[in-house]
């Protein structure tokens, strides 16, 4: 049986230390799965593997262990199941996402939803450097944000409803970052320490704290790995409708703008970073109006 190079040049595809195998690595956006799904890859990895899958940090499963020859009908029964070969190279690879206000108490946003939108829209697509998306809906960023090329983060900045006030205290045992103070008898809330996460919202028994501004932060060129660095802010957004809009104009620019062989990380002052970000505040404040 003759090997297909071309569905073996799939991303998804990934050369094993021993180069007589190969691992498969499957799409699966924002981590989730049905049942049914589980089921049937689990039927594929015990027929075509050697009977094991591996989860991995990007959310996704992978069938290791496979031989190379049998990887087209491997990538037919996934297409079949609903579960298609994934990407690893120089392209937008799984998306992936926390629980979200489906299921995370401390979530923001609604974070499932928004990473299929976008896997919808981008996944796959070949890109000069990989690009890594991750969507998190607090600032307690299990999906470490701030270390991807894309970085999409929910959060809320606090209002304190003005002479309603009881100096309970509640807001300030749950706040982390000992942002708030009780100050004659209400509580006072530093700015410069808070991280707008929106637990005090939440932990006011009397519901006097309110979200004065529900917002997107979006984050670009973090990275994680030896050398790990902080994404650079970029913009803040208000609906997921902006927030698509703006992921396709930086997948758009680091398409055009980037070079190969280097992490987005390191070429983003080569790239005019801030030129392309007063751009994009330019263009949305224009699309708001």
């Amino acid at each position: 049986m003759r090997t297909d190079f071309s569905v073996h040049m799939k991303g998804g595809i990934i050369t094993e230390r021993d180069a007589d195998f190969c691992t498969i690595r499957i799409r699966a956006p924002a981590g989730i799965l049905s049942v049914e799904k589980m089921r049937g890859i689990a039927a594929i990895a015990k027929k075509y593997g050697s009977g094991i899958v591996h989860c991995t940090t990007r959310q996704t499963i992978e069938i290791p262990h496979v031989d190379p020859k049998l990887i087209k009908k491997i990538a037919k029964s996934l297409e079949r199941n609903g579960t298609p070969i994934g990407s690893e190279r120089d392209e937008i690879v799984n998306i992936i996402a926390c629980p979200g206000t489906e299921r995370c108490k401390f979530a923001n946003i609604d974070t499932i939803n928004l990473a299929k939108k976008i896997d919808q829209k981008l996944f796959g697509k070949e890109m000069p450097v990989k690009i890594r998306i991750a969507v998190s809906g607090c600032p307690n960023s299990c999906t470490s944000p701030m270390l991807n090329e894309i970085g999409i983060m929910g959060r809320i900045r606090p209002l304190r409803t003005a002479g309603l006030c009881t100096g309970c205290g509640t807001c300030v045992e749950y706040c982390k970052e000992k942002a708030i103070i009780i100050k004659n008898g209400i509580s006072v809330l530093d700015p410069a320490k808070c991280v707008q996460c929106g637990v005090c919202i939440r932990s006011c028994p009397f519901e006097l704290l309110k979200a004065e501004h529900s917002h997107y932060l979006i984050l670009i060129g973090g990275r994680r790995g030896r050398h790990p660095r902080i994404g650079r802010e970029l913009l803040t957004l208000e609906n997921d409708d902006h927030v698509i809009y703006v992921i396709e104009k930086i997948v758009n620019w680091v398409y055009r703008r980037a070079w190969s062989g280097r992490l987005l990380s390191e070429q983003l002052d080569d790239l005019q970073f801030e030129k392309f970000r007063q751009e994009i505040l330019h263009e949305i404040s224009e699309k708001l109006k």
